[in-house]
């Protein structure tokens, strides 16, 4: 926060609500406490008595206080202006008033605010938080979503990505490979889970004490922190946010303002990054990619070819058969090891043999399958019902759901496609969407019990 910006913009408000502006000594009181001056300070800057410094001082944070609406004391300006900067900014593109920096208040052209500037005389030390990152002892390769990801973080310095895909498609395994490349690129890195946190408040506090580390002044905020150094932000599990058993795109009442946060880091000037990964999508980030803010999003699909590394790591014969039984299981590792060691266990190793069975088994897939169709509305649980079931009826899937809405039935629909658990087909037909077989195969079921 630059200090004359803040008492500028302090004066303006002052000025609009009395039509009288403040005083020189109520100035030097302003800028004396954002400083952490004392009164006998700022009374020796301004060559007047102490008792007297207070007693200004007394009926300036009463008339803050009526101007702004916010009980002002010495003790809680500082932090009071920088939560009006931080809220100024996350509604940025709102009809909110931005508050530091050269602003034209109303105006189509908003200027980011002005950000104290932290002088460092050394160099800065890299931190890399590390710890939490998992191990892999196989890594398959994606060279082109690596090639696209450094693309975005490294050339366009994107302040926000997310890597979206099934449970165990490997988002997290791509994301380690990832780190691997990139890190000499970065001062500070660090990398947790959203579920060691339980509210947005816990995730922020450990943010801003990591960050904090050999910073005088520390950083008060967490999009301060992110001006202080080239950073990068790991967090997993962005799902564990959302509310479940609803549509996607509602946080947790614990994570209420997430969404607030998240574009106050798109929007505010900085050089880091925040990388997140999650089975689902929410709908503020898409809209966020869309207005062209170098936020980004990358749909994690299967390995496809790749995959015959998995299978043959696992011993399992029948080469010519490796391809169609990547297919049926869409090129998903954690899937694909899972029935490895099935065929292992059930045909030894034989894939022709697995195959033979014309019902398409799931076996230990049905535990992970099933966390995330407990994550479902009821809406989406029916569309997915009737798309599991073509066969049932000549009418289409959005026909066969007649108690919905146009409206409730594309909704269901979206928010299935921001879980990841439905797929377009490559042609138009009377429904475009479709399930894949382990999904459609896994819903059947359900159905059946």
């Amino acid at each position: 926060m630059d200090i004359q910006d803040a008492i500028k913009w302090t004066d303006d408000r002052v000025f609009a609500k009395t039509g009288q502006h403040l005083s020189s000594l109520q100035r030097t009181i302003l800028e004396g406490t954002l400083e952490n001056k004392t009164y006998q300070q700022v009374a020796k800057d301004y060559h007047c008595s102490k008792d007297h410094t207070k007693r200004v001082a007394s009926e300036l944070w009463q008339l803050l206080s009526d101007v702004l609406g916010e009980d002002i004391k010495k003790s809680n300006l500082k932090s009071i202006l920088k939560r009006i900067e931080f809220n100024s900014i996350s509604n940025f593109g709102s009809d909110a008033t931005q508050i530091f920096g050269n602003i034209n208040i109303c105006s189509e052209i908003t200027h980011y605010p002005t950000v104290k500037k932290h002088r460092s005389r050394n160099p800065p030390k890299k931190h890399h938080d590390l710890t939490q990152v998992p191990r892999y002892y196989s890594l398959y390769p994606r060279t082109q979503d690596l090639d696209t990801l450094k693309q975005w973080i490294l050339e366009e310095k994107s302040p926000l990505i997310t890597l979206t895909g099934l449970s165990g498609i490997g988002k997290t395994a791509l994301a380690t490979q990832l780190l691997e490349q990139i890190q000499d690129h970065f001062d500070r890195i660090i990398w947790r889970s959203h579920r060691q946190f339980p509210t947005l408040n816990t995730l922020q506090t450990h943010l801003i004490e990591f960050f904090a580390q050999d910073q005088d002044p520390p950083p008060q905020t967490l999009l301060e922190a992110l001006q202080l150094h080239r950073s990068l932000i790991i967090l997993d599990d962005l799902q564990d946010t959302l509310t479940p058993n609803t549509l996607v795109g509602t946080y947790r009442p614990e994570y209420a303002q997430y969404s607030q946060l998240l574009q106050a880091i798109a929007r505010f000037p900085h050089q880091s990054c925040l990388l997140l990964l999650s089975w689902e999508y929410p709908p503020d980030l898409a809209t966020l990619e869309s207005e062209n803010r170098h936020c980004y999003s990358l749909q994690l699909q299967g390995l496809g070819k790749t995959a015959k590394n998995l299978l043959a790591s696992k011993g399992l014969a029948d080469r010519p058969h490796w391809l169609d039984l990547i297919h049926r299981y869409n090129g998903h590792p954690t899937w694909l090891n899972i029935i490895a060691a099935h065929i292992q266990d059930l045909f030894n190793g034989s894939v022709a043999q697995f195959l033979a069975y014309p019902t398409l088994f799931l076996g230990d897939l049905l535990p992970l399958l099933h966390r995330q169709y407990q994550r479902l509305s009821s809406t989406e649980q029916a569309v997915m019902l009737k798309l599991a079931h073509p066969e049932d009826a000549t009418e289409t899937p959005h026909q066969a759901t007649e108690k919905l809405s146009d409206s409730e039935y594309l909704q269901a629909i979206n928010s299935l496609r921001k879980r990841n658990l439905i797929e377009k087909k490559p042609h138009q037909t009377a429904s475009p969407w479709h399930l894949h077989p382990v999904i459609q195969q896994y819903i059947k079921e359900q159905s059946s019990t």
